[in-house]
C-alpha cells in the first residue's frame, strides 16, 4: 500500500467539494481501488502506487480541464475517471467536442455554433478586432457573441465584457414605465442577462457584476470612455443613430475585440433611413480587421414557427417607410 497527498492547484477546493457532497462522492466512487480523503487544499489517496499514479494523472488533466472550461459536474469526472487506460491524461468530453463548441456553460451545458453563419462568426472573431453581425430575430448573432466574450473572459484574454444596448422604445415610452432610471433601462437589457446566465453560475455572475467585470449599461453610458482589454457588444445596433454609432465605435482601445449586432428589419427609429448601423457597415466592410457577417432566415433556431413569422414580415418596414 502507498499513501500520497495530492494538492489542488488550478480548482478552488469548494467546488470539487461542494457542500452537498456530491462532486467529490461521484469522485470517490469512480476511484474504487482507491481510498481517497479530503485534508484542506489536499486529496490524501491511499492504494497501490499505480493507480495513484494514474489518478494523480487524471486529476491533472481534471484541474486543466477546469481552468480552462471554467465548470465542473458529475459528467466531467465521470468522462475524465471513467474509462482506465485509454487517452487518461485527457478528459473525455473534450477529445470528443466537436470543433463547433464555443464553452461549456452552467451545469456543463454546451454551447456551440449551430448553424454555418455562427461557424463564420467564430472564425471571424480571431481574426478581426469589429465584426457586424446582422440578420434577423432568432439567428443567435447576439447568443454567440455573448459566449465568445464569456470564452475570451475565461481564457484571460480580456479582463472585462462590457455589454450595451441603445434605449429605444419600441411601442412604449420609457416615461411611463414605473421606477426609477435604472429599473426604466432593465427590460432594455434583460436579455444580455438572460444569456450570461445561461454560462456563468449565478453566484459568480452577481460577483463580477457587482466588480465590474462584466458590465451591462445603456449606449449612453459609453461616451468618454475608452475600452480597452475588454470583450465589447452592441446589441440591437440598428437603433443607433450614425453619431451614437460613431460615438461607441471610437471607444475602441487596445486589446480590444467589438461585436455589434443588428437587425436592419426591425429598426425602431423614426425612419428606416436614421440607423447607424446601416451606415456604419456600407463605409466599413471593406476595411482590415473589420468583419461583417449577414444571417438569414436559414440560422433562426428559435420555434419553428419564427421563420415563417420573419418571412411573412419582412416586407414590413418598407411598407411603414411610404
Amino acid at each position: 500500500m502507498t499513501e500520497k497527498s495530492i494538492e489542488i492547484q488550478k480548482i478552488d477546493p469548494r467546488e470539487l467539494f461542494d457542500p452537498s457532497g456530491v462532486n467529490f462522492e461521484t469522485l470517490a466512487r469512480l476511484c474504487p481501488k482507491l481510498k481517497l480523503v479530503v485534508r484542506g487544499n489536499k486529496i490524501k489517496a491511499l492504494g497501490a502506487e499505480a493507480d495513484i499514479l494514474d489518478f494523480e494523472r487524471r486529476f491533472r488533466a481534471l484541474e486543466e480541464y477546469v481552468a480552462k472550461y471554467g465548470h465542473l459536474s458529475k459528467e466531467v469526472l465521470a468522462q475524465t475517471f471513467g474509462t482506465v487506460g485509454v487517452e487518461a491524461a485527457v478528459p473525455a468530453t473534450e477529445r470528443s467536442e466537436d470543433k463547433d463548441l464555443i464553452l461549456y456553460g452552467n451545469n456543463g451545458n454546451i454551447v456551440k455554433a449551430r448553424t454555418a453563419n455562427q461557424r463564420r462568426l467564430v472564425e471571424m472573431f480571431e481574426d478581426n478586432d469589429l465584426i457586424f453581425a446582422i440578420g434577423p430575430a432568432g439567428s443567435g448573432k447576439t447568443y454567440t457573441a455573448i459566449a465568445l466574450a464569456v470564452r475570451e473572459l475565461k481564457e484571460k484574454r480580456v479582463r472585462r465584457i462590457i455589454l450595451t444596448r441603445p434605449a429605444v422604445e419600441a411601442g412604449e415610452k420609457l416615461g411611463f414605465l414605473p421606477g426609477d432610471m435604472k429599473e426604466k433601462l432593465d427590460p432594455y437589457l434583460q436579455p444580455l442577462y438572460d444569456a450570461l446566465g445561461d454560462m456563468i453560475p449565478s453566484g459568480k455572475l452577481s460577483k463580477f457584476i457587482e466588480e465590474g467585470t462584466i458590465q451591462i449599461a445603456p449606449l449612453a453610458y459609453m461616451r468618454g470612455r475608452t475600452l480597452d482589454n475588454a470583450a465589447v457588444i452592441l446589441d440591437e445596433a440598428q437603433n443607433t443613430t450614425h453619431s451614437q454609432i460613431k460615438m461607441f465605435l471610437t471607444r475602441m482601445g487596445r486589446n480590444a475585440k467589438f461585436i455589434v449586432t443588428g437587425d436592419l428589419t426591425q429598426v425602431d427609429l423614426p425612419r428606416h433611413s436614421d440607423s447607424g448601423l446601416t451606415m456604419a457597415v456600407e463605409r466599413l466592410e471593406k476595411v482590415d480587421g473589420i468583419g461583417v457577417i449577414k444571417f438569414g432566415k436559414g440560422d433562426i433556431i428559435r420555434h419553428p414557427l419564427v421563420k415563417h413569422i420573419v418571412d411573412a414580415l419582412s416586407d414590413r418596414p418598407a411598407k411603414d417607410e411610404k
